[in-house]
């Protein structure tokens, strides 16, 4: 029955759909661009390391030139002629190095050739375009650097592909040249890089490799740098020999023709189709290393601020519960409101744990709002006459509770939802706070009594970790958002003075709550008044509910925003609650899918172990969390066994929930009552030894 809106208003609405289709569309086009970058940056299928050679290379390339090629399997070797040197830089483009590179060579009017990774030429095609306007020659090292022996066929295709791509897409070129990464002289091509060597002629590449240098630079040389500060300073030294007549790039040096072809209009869109996903990768990663950070120190600090209130919440009433004589006991009679819209299932057992009370003197009215099963006609057999049974044409629940209030005889009214049963000394204790003044309002504990099943264990903790440590909380800080409408004592004049119960939003009883903290009231939670409640029993039933819940809380907040301005009782909650529903209940949550894909990245590319340890300090700290809620509600720790399986389903379905609503909310969208279906399990737990006795309240 809960959070049930005016079916007149509701009923004709539809929820937004497009959002979940663009959602689909954008979350796989952002993991393929985490998969790519994962899979070209931390270089999956490829070796770090090379591996030791088991043959050598050819006679003809051991004693020859630094430059080979092989035509019809012909191995053929060039070298630089006297006093020339080619200057060649590995790796890059670096964003620090290579301008400075370039800013030397054009001073002192040398050229060189850049064998560049592909993956750094999409990630700096600028410096790619300045290398190539300067006259330099451009020459390819892979497109990540990985030992091409050690890489799978499909990797080694790659690397050579994306790089080309990459050069496409920055400088309209595609080259012959290739340096084969973690090599320098041509016998280091030996083994399994010659094998990838030859692969790489076949498809028509120039192999560059290095001359020793012996300081003979009369007999011309390749020289080999890696783009960094010795190569820098390697350079600077080097082109002051006064032995070098002509410092040139490597197929300048050989007479060869440039191995730079332009590409074509489509291999050009290609290679920038490449360079922007390598962009939107490498931004969302950096993007969501932040956002992860963020996430995580956001839950964090909810955990440190949900224990640190819960003890001060015990605090408070160790001290000042006993000692506070001026507290009058309330022995007032109570109204208790039942509203019910076909609770046939569970109206007889709400209703006769009412009648069982303890409390002095009750006056139960049921409110039956236009139901089609025989809900009224239960409620009226129950043969007591404290019970009062109202029919009215269905209205909503809001309506059936200001029905309510206008038959109530008693100041001290009570609000159950049909699906709750109460313990017997339940209203005793949830009226008692009431006779404090400026209490305008008494929030009880909520325990989920179908539980037996895994989604009714995730809902206990829920109850038991979420709402009544939140509730622990927002008493110490004067900010209690809701009163749950499962269970929750009023005042009636202050319900009457804020104009009744406003059919404004789906989320009555927050809406409620909001506005008795701006009518200048103060509203407390009461742990040691139990109801039992039934919570759905299936996902589709506990979305439904779950997201009439965060919906009519949006539009709750958005109709009290201005609380937050205020002062009193109203700013404090202002700017306290709704500034902590804001952070924690829609902000985190829907960072919570891009905190999974990011999760499932490290996973995969940054090392299982890590991600499992994060993952696994992060459960436990929730773990010893839930433990103390549970030891504070007088529950059993059985229960935390379920909550590991509860990050992989319901955690996913509740921030789902939040991604709908807000869609919804912001798109105007008007929501139509789906019901959820009743068994008359709220009791279930009942008959069972729980033995309420919270730390809290043993100490009063």
């Amino acid at each position: 029955m809960r959070r049930r809106a005016n079916r007149g208003r509701h009923a004709q609405s539809r929820d937004p759909r497009g959002h979940w289709l663009l959602l689909i569309l954008v979350l796989p086009v952002m993991f393929g661009a985490l998969l790519f970058e994962g899979w070209t940056t931390h270089e999956v299928d490829a070796a770090k390391t090379r591996k030791d050679c088991t043959t050598p290379v050819p006679k003809a390339v051991e004693k020859g030139g630094p430059v080979v090629n092989i035509d019809k399997g012909r191995v053929q070797t060039a070298k630089m002629p006297a006093r020339t040197v080619a200057l060649t830089y590995d790796g890059g483009p670096n964003p620090v190095w290579t301008p400075r590179l370039l800013d030397l060579l054009r001073k002192h009017h040398a050229h060189a050739t850049f064998f560049l990774y592909g993956a750094e030429a999409a990630k700096h095609p600028d410096l790619v375009r300045r290398i190539q306007a300067e006259g330099h020659e451009i020459g390819s090292n892979t497109y990540t650097g990985a030992a091409m022996g050690s890489a799978s066929a499909v990797r080694s295709q790659l690397e050579l592909s994306l790089t080309q791509k990459a050069l496409a897409g920055s400088a309209g070129v595609h080259t012959g040249l290739l340096r084969m990464p973690q090599t320098t002289t041509s016998d280091t091509m030996c083994g399994a890089e010659w094998r990838a060597a030859r692969d790489a002629t076949a498809e028509g590449y120039t192999l560059v490799a290095a001359d020793q240098w012996f300081r003979k630079p009369a007999l011309g040389a390749v020289r080999q740098f890696s783009q960094n500060d010795t190569a820098y300073a390697d350079t600077a030294r080097l082109l002051k020999n006064p032995g070098v007549e002509k410092f040139t790039t490597v197929t300048s040096g050989i007479g060869l023709p440039s191995t730079e072809k332009p590409v074509s209009t489509f291999e050009r869109w290609e290679g920038k189709a490449l360079i922007w996903i390598k962009a939107l990768g490498n931004a969302f990663v950096r993007g969501m290393t932040w956002v992860l950070g963020i996430a995580g120190a956001l839950g964090v600090l909810r955990l440190v601020l949900l224990v640190f209130f819960a003890r001060a919440h015990v605090r408070r009433l160790t001290r000042f519960r006993p000692r506070a004589p001026w507290l009058r006991e309330v022995v007032d009679p109570v109204t208790v409101l039942v509203p019910a819209y076909n609770e046939a299932a569970g109206i007889e057992s709400t209703v006769r744990s009412l009648l069982a009370s303890t409390h002095p003197q009750l006056q139960v009215i049921v409110i039956d709002d236009g139901s089609t099963d025989q809900t009224a006609d239960i409620a009226t057999w129950i043969d007591d006459p404290r019970v009062v049974v109202i029919r009215q044409s269905n209205a909503g629940k809001a309506a059936a509770l200001n029905t309510g209030l206008a038959h109530a005889r008693h100041d001290v009214v009570v609000m159950v939802d049909a699906d709750t049963v109460f313990e017997s000394d339940a209203i005793y204790r949830l009226v008692q706070p009431l006779s404090h003044p400026a209490v305008g309002a008494v929030s009880g504990n909520t325990k989920v009594g179908n539980r037996r099943r895994l989604l009714g264990k995730w809902q206990h903790l829920e109850y038991v970790f979420g709402f009544n440590l939140d509730r622990r909380m927002f008493e110490v800080l004067e900010c209690m958002p809701t009163v749950p409408g499962a269970i929750g004592a009023f005042r009636r004049d202050a319900v009457m003075g804020v104009g009744g119960v406003s059919e404004d939003t789906l989320a009555e009883d927050t809406d409620l709550t909001m506005a008795l903290w701006q009518a200048g009231w103060r509203v407390v939670y009461e742990e040691t008044a139990v109801a039992w409640t039934e919570v759905p029993t299936s996902l589709s039933q506990l979305w439904r509910q779950r997201y009439r819940w965060c919906y009519g809380t949006l539009q709750a907040m958005w109709k009290h925003r201005h609380a937050a301005v205020e002062v009193g009782p109203a700013g404090r909650f202002g700017r306290r609650g709704l500034s902590y529903l804001a952070l924690f209940q829609v902000a985190l949550p829907l960072l919570a899918p891009i905190v999974d894909m990011f999760a499932l990245y490290g996973a995969l590319f940054r090392g299982p172990l890590l991600s499992a340890g994060v993952w696994i300090g992060f459960l436990a700290l929730q773990l010893a969390c839930a433990g103390y809620a549970l030891r504070l509600d007088g529950e059993r720790l059985r229960a935390l066994w379920a909550m590991p399986f509860q990050l992989f389903v319901y955690r996913q379905l509740m921030y789902l929930v939040v991604i709908q609503s807000v869609v919804a909310f912001l798109l105007g969208t008007r929501l139509k009552w789906h019901r959820m279906h009743r068994s008359g399990t709220a009791a279930q737990e009942i008959g069972q030894p729980l033995a309420y006795e919270s730390l809290s309240s043993s100490s009063r």
